[in-house]
């Protein structure tokens, strides 16, 4: 599997609670926090309800 890198670029004040788990389950904790994993089905249906708090990145 491919590897990619995930960025958070927006804050989780003001998202609802889902998004706020879906963020920390990626493994993010704060802006600018980066984090490399693999692109398995899971990690990819995660990055797309968060799409807007993210950047990512192929390795």
């Amino acid at each position: 599997m491919a590897k990619i890198k995930i960025t958070q670029i927006k804050s989780v004040i003001d998202r609802t609670e889902r998004q706020k788990r879906t963020i920390a389950a990626l493994g993010l904790k704060k802006i600018n926090h980066s984090v490399e994993v693999e692109a398995t089905p899971a990690i990819i249906g995660m990055v797309r309800k968060v799409n807007h708090l993210v950047a990512i990145e192929s390795i």
